[in-house]
């Protein structure tokens, strides 16, 4: 779009939009900032969209919000720090999930960017931010809540605020490049700053000519790791206690000395964002046929995956037609971007199924285990299964001998899967939410799907949604009701398993079944199990008291909640009964377990 008009249409409306700016759009009157609502990308088509005289406004509450590519300028009105013409670039007032990418913001009345009042999960990456007074201020808040990364960002020839973090709870600042260049009308006062109770991490930057380069409040903390200081002068400030950033997620250095020339070339628009064009291998997805009958290229799943090219860039599609396909599939971790897709009318017309239970031997010895008796296992990142069913059918009943009746229909061991539209049905241990390691992060969301079981059937350590979804609870293989939805083993610091929006239910005994239990998986202390129930409906068959212990760890001692759920199974809240305040759940929504990510379908 070209067009003020369009642009603010789009940006303020309530629905999902991605929108694409095509041209320089002159804002009137000059300093105008749209008011940008949740779940919309704002991207620059190439190097062509451009906002001149304006910017951008994320206001309470506001999330899933994507600014990229763009170039933002020119609201200077020839005064700085003139708080009648009070003009940024992008301004935050208590948003969350935002990322800022790939911008060039520059020569603006006030800040470049605003990050204010308690905004959560920001990630400011690969900007040029320069020829201005306020680069960039963090907090104006009494709350230590604030989380937000910075990195890869050119800043050169800006005053102040480069960036000021004020009481952030965690400021992760890595790769940046800080340059005051001589003979410029424009000279540093100081560089980053850490105030109030701000816990910075400070790593492999490189900061030139710039005047106090790192200062910190007495009460704040600066952990500086691997930056280089060239012709810097002042304050050069470290101290105190802060976090260890890869808690949280994981990340690579580039190293300090050459972060000036990865900069140089690569902060600000790039000419193959926001285009179609641009990327020729992205533009259609490849698909591979599967059929029992012979009709498709393939006869089975598997050999349709073992045809996907390692290291694959794009989108792989295997369509597979209706009927039932008795067979193991694994996706391996180096064939990404592959989709299974039912090509019947309905999501029972598709079935992938096989019987491996944990105590099940394996031709050459020993016995499967639980994670390895998985019909369908995906170690691949960005996988999607949609329009089918995927089953794990070992009889139990038959089998009373075997040890371990663990019996995995789907296990995933990946970040970015996502499951729609699909059934995923079984016993025990139905549907495995892994990480592909303990310190990876795997985010899976469920939506518009069935989950069948009976024990701890939507279990493991990654950050899994189910949203808008059916949970059916299933009579144990004796006639017996009693089970476990869930049995999350959540490192600590992340999030865990979140149902909502959905329904539980199931022809199962009123009272019969908890919400879930800690997995404390090998005895490890060290995990902080987390599941919340959120804006469910709840049938009489679970507990009063929904949580309940496991293998000697209490459930208090770990992160068990519901929000506001409704049905015969809800209840009011109580010490057995933990349920979250609006504050608590204004954190914990589906957009802050899938971080950034917007699922969806290709």
């Amino acid at each position: 779009m070209k067009t003020q008009a369009e642009l603010e249409k789009y940006a303020t409306a309530a629905e999902p939009y991605v929108i694409v700016v095509a041209g320089a759009i002159n804002m009137n009157p000059v300093g105008k900032e749209i008011k940008v609502q949740s779940d919309k990308t704002i991207v620059g088509q190439g190097t062509s969209g451009h906002i001149v005289g304006g910017g951008f406004f994320l206001g309470q509450g506001v999330h899933n919000v994507i600014i990229r590519n763009l170039t933002i300028r020119d609201a200077y009105q020839g005064i700085w720090n003139d708080k009648d013409h009070d003009f940024d670039a992008i301004q935050m007032d208590g948003a969350h999930h935002v990322w800022i990418d790939h911008n060039d913001l520059r020569h603006m009345a006030d800040g470049l960017i605003d990050v204010r009042k308690d905004s959560t999960n920001v990630t400011v990456s690969w900007n040029k931010l320069s020829d201005n007074n306020k680069t960039f201020g963090i907090g104006w808040t009494e709350n230590v809540k604030t989380d937000i990364t910075i990195h890869h960002n050119w800043i050169r020839e800006t005053e102040q605020r480069n960036p000021s973090t004020d009481n952030a709870a965690h400021a992760h600042l890595y790769n940046n490049f800080l340059e005051d260049a001589p003979g410029t009308s424009i000279n540093s006062s100081y560089g980053n700053y850490s105030r109030g109770a701000t816990k910075m991490v400070l790593e492999n930057s490189y900061f030139q000519g710039v005047k106090n380069p790192v200062i910190k409040d007495s009460g704040a903390a600066i952990v500086q790791r691997g930056s280089v200081f060239s012709g810097t002068s002042g304050r050069n400030e470290s101290g105190g206690t802060a976090f260890d950033p890869k808690a949280y997620y994981s990340y690579t250095l580039d190293k300090a000395a050459d972060v000036p020339s990865v900069l140089r070339s690569g902060a600000g628009p790039r000419a193959s964002i926001g285009t179609t064009s641009a990327s020729p291998k992205a533009a259609a997805a490849t698909t591979l046929t599967v059929a029992k009958d012979g009709s498709g290229q393939y006869t089975s799943v598997q050999a349709a995956v073992n045809a996907v090219p390692a290291n694959n860039p794009s989108r792989v599609v295997i369509a597979v037609k209706p009927g039932t396909y008795r067979e193991l599939v694994k996706v391996p971790s180096n064939k990404p971007h592959v989709t299974i897709q039912g090509t019947g009318g309905s999501r029972k017309d598709t079935t992938i199924v096989y019987n491996n239970a944990a105590g099940t031997p394996k031709p050459g010895g020993g016995t499967y285990g639980t994670g390895g008796s998985a019909t369908v296992a995906v170690e691949a990142d960005d996988f999607q299964a949609r329009n089918l069913t995927i089953s794990n059918d070992f009889d139990e009943k038959a089998n009373q001998g075997l040890n371990g009746h663990q019996a995995v229909a789907l296990r995933t061991a990946a970040d970015k899967v996502f499951l729609d539209g699909i059934i995923v049905s079984g016993d025990q241990d139905t549907l495995l939410v892994d990480t592909a390691a303990k310190d990876k992060l795997g985010r899976v969301y469920v939506s518009n799907s069935y989950v069948i079981g009976n024990v701890d059937f939507i279990f493991g350590r990654a950050t899994a949604v189910v949203d808008k979804s059916v949970i059916t609870l299933k009579k144990r293989w004796d006639g017996t009701s009693a089970g476990y939805v869930t049995a999350p083993s959540t490192a600590a610091d992340r999030k865990g398993i979140l149902i909502a929006n959905s329904t539980v239910n199931g022809d199962v005994s009123n009272g019969s079944f908890y919400l879930g239990r800690p997995w404390h998986a090998g005895g490890d202390a060290s995990l902080d199990p987390q599941t919340t129930v959120r804006n469910t409906s709840l049938s009489g068959a679970i507990k009063s008291t929904p949580w309940t212990d496991m293998s000697g760890f209490s459930w208090k001692d770990d992160r068990f909640a519901e929000y506001k759920n409704s049905g015969a199974g809800a209840g009011g809240a109580s010490s057995n009964r933990p349920h979250l305040t609006d504050a608590q759940a204004a954190n914990q929504e589906v957009a802050d377990w899938l971080a950034g990510w917007t699922p969806s379908a290709s």
